[in-house]
């Protein structure tokens, strides 16, 4: 990874730390190593983050400044489609031109004992000597939207270590993989000759947060049909996200190419965002989202742990199977006013 010269690596003055003052000397050390690129230091980060470490919430506060540089790019579409391997011709293109690059894979888990094949990593063998590539093989854990619960979080740690783009590549459900929406810039669809029925099927779900469809394989029978049916439902449609007209693209990943073309798609939708301003829009929408998120999180473990030491509530959820469950829960709620006094309001 990318080392940065200078010998402020952090932010200089103490404003500047979130948590109004600066780490301890551990994690600033470890900061500092991140910051530095080193590739030790940002695996620690990212085993602290998927780990639940007790400094990961420390850590995030601390890295949170150095966020929102990178361009992160989701690819996403059925299983099959070729994303991993166009993923690694992705990096190859990008190396090719000096940028840093991090990847972030994510592998569906094991329902039954929460492993996961990791085999992301395998296809991309090829980038693990290279220093100006950090590539991060995850397993889902559960998760339905087709990231991992940490993909966030870990955005943070790439985007500290100095990498200018970011690829997410989701574990490749189908139409159910809404949420690379709330963490990427540019999303993009992969679809392969033969996906007519999935284009149809799945118009109303991850179709319509497409920036850029990508049709794979286009070598094979098919690849033209699918290119149509693809311009015709963009033409169809009668407005679009941010105005933005998806594009579409054709490659052979296996052959290395198309990505010229693909990558200056991506490109056009990136300056797109800065130019109607919709990069900081989406960037808004996503501290909102995240923070939102943290706090419905704490709110669960809270619930959870007064449903089982709260006798009146242990009574009403497990003796009074009598009462149906919304009376139970309205009064249950009853006993957290907090949640429904509305806003503050200022007094004179």
């Amino acid at each position: 990874m990318h080392r940065r010269e200078g010998p402020d690596l952090l932010p200089p003055c103490h404003s500047r730390w979130p948590t109004g003052r600066r780490p301890g000397k551990p994690l600033n050390s470890l900061v500092k190593a991140i910051i530095q690129g080193q590739v030790r230091a940002v695996a620690r980060a990212m085993t602290w983050i998927e780990n639940d470490h007790p400094g990961k919430r420390e850590l995030l506060q601390t890295l949170y400044p150095f966020s929102g540089r990178a361009h992160t790019v989701g690819f996403t579409g059925p299983p099959g489609a070729g994303k991993s391997t166009l993923v690694d011709q992705v990096i190859r293109h990008l190396r090719a031109q000096g940028k840093r690059v991090g990847v972030l894979a994510v592998d569906p888990s094991s329902p039954f004992t929460g492993g996961a094949l990791l085999g992301d990593r395998v296809r991309m063998i090829q980038h693990s000597d290279d220093p100006g590539v950090y590539i991060r093989s995850m397993g889902s854990r559960g998760s339905l939207g087709g990231l991992a619960a940490t993909t966030h979080e870990l955005l943070y740690v790439l985007e500290a270590s100095g990498c200018d783009v970011i690829l997410l590549e989701t574990v490749g459900v189908g139409q159910g993989e809404m949420d690379i929406m709330s963490v990427a810039d540019t999303v993009v669809l992969v679809l392969t000759p033969g996906a007519g029925d999935s284009v149809q099927t799945a118009k109303a779900g991850i179709m319509e947060i497409a920036d850029i469809f990508v049709v794979n394989k286009a070598e094979l029978p098919g690849a033209d049909a699918l290119v149509r049916e693809l311009q015709r439902m963009v033409q169809e449609k009668s407005s679009h996200r941010e105005n933005w007209c998806p594009l579409i693209s054709r490659t052979v990943a296996g052959r290395g190419e198309g990505i010229e073309d693909l990558w200056q798609a991506i490109v056009a939708h990136r300056n797109d965002l800065y130019q109607t301003g919709h990069w900081q829009d989406r960037r808004q929408r996503r501290h909102r989202d995240q923070t939102l998120n943290l706090m419905e999180a704490v709110c669960r473990r809270e619930l959870r742990r007064r449903a089982d030491d709260d006798p009146k509530w242990y009574d009403l959820l497990n003796d009074r199977l009598e009462q149906d469950p919304y009376t139970t829960s309205t009064r249950l709620l009853a006993d957290l006013p907090c949640l429904f006094a509305g806003p503050p309001t200022n007094t004179p």
